[in-house]
C-alpha cells in the first residue's frame, strides 16, 4: 500500500522556520514526482514546491528564497524546509506523489497519492 505520512507542522511567530517531514511507504521517491502542496479554508490546494524524478525542483514564487525541498533515500523521506516564515504561508500543507513524467508540475491533478496533512501557523 502506498502511504505519506507528514509530521513538523506547527505553530510559529513570523521570520520563523520550521521543517516538514514526510516519510514515505510502498513506493521510493526516485520513481516519482513529488510535491508540498498548502490548502486554506474556502482557497484551492496550490502547488508550493515540486521535485522530479532526477532531483530538480521547482518553486511557486510566493516561496521562492524562502523554502527548500529535498529527500533522504535512505529514510524515504521528503522534506520542507520553511524559512522566513510569513503569516500568509499559514495553511495546511500536504505531501504528494504522482507518476513520473518529462517535467513534474505544480497541478494537483497531477498527484494521485496524498498524506493527511500538517498545520501550519504563523503569527505576526
Amino acid at each position: 500500500e502506498v502511504q505519506l505520512v507528514e509530521s513538523g507542522g506547527g505553530s510559529v511567530q513570523s521570520g520563523g522556520s520550521l521543517r516538514l517531514s514526510c516519510a514515505a511507504s510502498g513506493f521510493t521517491y526516485s520513481s516519482a514526482c513529488m510535491g508540498w502542496f498548502r490548502q486554506t479554508p474556502g482557497k484551492e490546494r496550490e502547488g508550493v514546491v515540486i521535485m522530479d524524478t532526477a532531483g530538480r525542483t521547482s518553486a511557486a514564487d510566493s516561496v521562492k528564497g524562502r523554502f527548500t525541498i529535498s529527500q533522504d533515500s535512505a529514510k524515504n523521506t521528503l522534506y520542507l524546509q520553511m524559512n522566513s516564515l510569513k503569516p500568509e504561508d499559514t495553511a495546511m500543507y500536504y505531501c504528494a506523489a504522482g507518476p513520473a513524467q518529462r517535467v513534474c508540475s505544480q497541478d494537483r491533478n497531477d498527484y494521485t497519492t496524498w498524506g493527511q496533512g500538517t498545520q501550519v501557523t504563523v503569527s505576526s
